[in-house]
């Protein structure tokens, strides 16, 4: 008899990054909804998300770490682990921006944004990886991306650095935990209507550039991309491995 592949998460422990707001959040929310157990961490206060979760009758609890630090990460990683009975997945979505020409960013500024959109990532990664591998659990990491893995963006040189590294350390990650049964995906989103693309937003003109080369004809949602990432964590799609999902609306194939 062909045994059934769950398409929910219940029993599932899931840790999810930057779940304070925006796509973080909406993920962490869509996940609980799927049955899983929720555990946040992120720099500041995750309160909002935490109780809509626990008003759909699911377990959350948060850490409130400075990502940067990616020892502090990798430990509150481990304490929720603890805290909630185990871990099945971990999304990494945290992550800063700085804009401003290459040519006025300040170093540090630069290192800043690397530490917690790629070094800190690494860092849980392995963490999570550790853990399943530890307590032999197939587990499942998926990690935030962005279209600016394949292009170069304008005034964001930091970020696109380390959203194209954070690309290829998928592929990496699959590559070298897939014996151990552990799914390593990404997903890429594009030009999401949230807080952290305001700025764009309120430019007339580039809002319009933007808006005209997306063939759907809209802005992405938090929503969109909580939806890839889930999909990419529930087990029906088992043999998916080293894959960055693109959610953009048709943006690069413009």
């Amino acid at each position: 008899m062909q045994q059934t592949v769950r398409s929910d998460l219940s029993g599932r422990v899931v840790v999810v990054t930057g779940g304070s707001r925006g796509i973080g959040r909406a993920t962490a929310v869509m996940l609980a909804r799927l049955g899983a157990t929720i555990g946040l961490i992120q720099r500041g206060d995750a309160r909002d998300t935490l109780n809509e979760i626990e008003d759909l009758g699911a377990r959350c609890a948060q850490a409130r770490v400075d990502l940067s630090e990616g020892d502090h990460g990798v430990a509150a990683l481990n304490e929720l682990s603890e805290h909630l009975g185990g871990l099945d997945a971990l999304v990494c979505n945290a992550g800063a921006i700085d804009r401003r020409p290459a040519i006025e960013v300040d170093i540090e500024d630069f290192r800043r944004i690397v530490d917690v959109g790629l070094i800190a990532v690494f860092a849980q990664a392995q963490a999570a990886a550790r853990r399943f591998i530890a307590n032999d659990t197939a587990g499942t990491i998926v990690l935030v991306s962005s279209v600016l893995a394949f292009q170069g963006g304008i005034g964001v040189p930091a970020y696109a650095a380390s959203k194209g590294a954070v690309a290829n350390l998928t592929r990496s990650l699959a590559n070298e935990w897939a014996a151990n049964g552990i799914r390593v995906n990404a997903v890429a989103p594009g030009y999401i209507a949230n807080d952290q693309t305001a700025p764009i937003r309120n430019d007339p003109v580039r809002y319009r550039q933007i808006t005209e080369r997306i063939p759907a004809g809209r802005w992405g949602t938090n929503k969109d991309v909580a939806s890839a990432i889930c999909a990419l964590t529930v087990p029906t799609l088992a043999y998916v491995n080293g894959h960055t999902l693109v959610v953009d609306g048709g943006y690069l194939g413009r």
